[in-house]
């Protein structure tokens, strides 16, 4: 058996970095973790999986994983099929 212990995870600066961009594209996005009134990431037309808690919004400001919950300014409503 290996006497090697594994070491307690510690914050790269690598991850201060990126928490520290999506702070500030959370705050320029006004992405909350709650939904407005209706609107919420679920019922987004850029929420890429409608089925799933989490998923990828591919709106080209944010492009970034979501919760099913969530909501930000540039919510809209999925389009009626034609």
């Amino acid at each position: 058996m290996s006497d090697y212990v594994i070491p307690e995870p510690e914050p790269k600066p690598i991850d201060e970095k990126l928490s520290m961009e999506l702070q500030i594209l959370a705050s320029n996005a006004v992405l909350r973790g709650h939904p407005s009134g209706d609107e919420k990431c679920g019922n987004c037309r850029y929420y890429l999986d409608e089925t799933a808690d989490l998923s990828y919004c591919w709106h080209p400001k944010l492009r970034i994983l979501v919760g099913e919950n969530w909501w930000c300014q540039w919510w809209e409503e999925i389009p009626a099929s034609s």
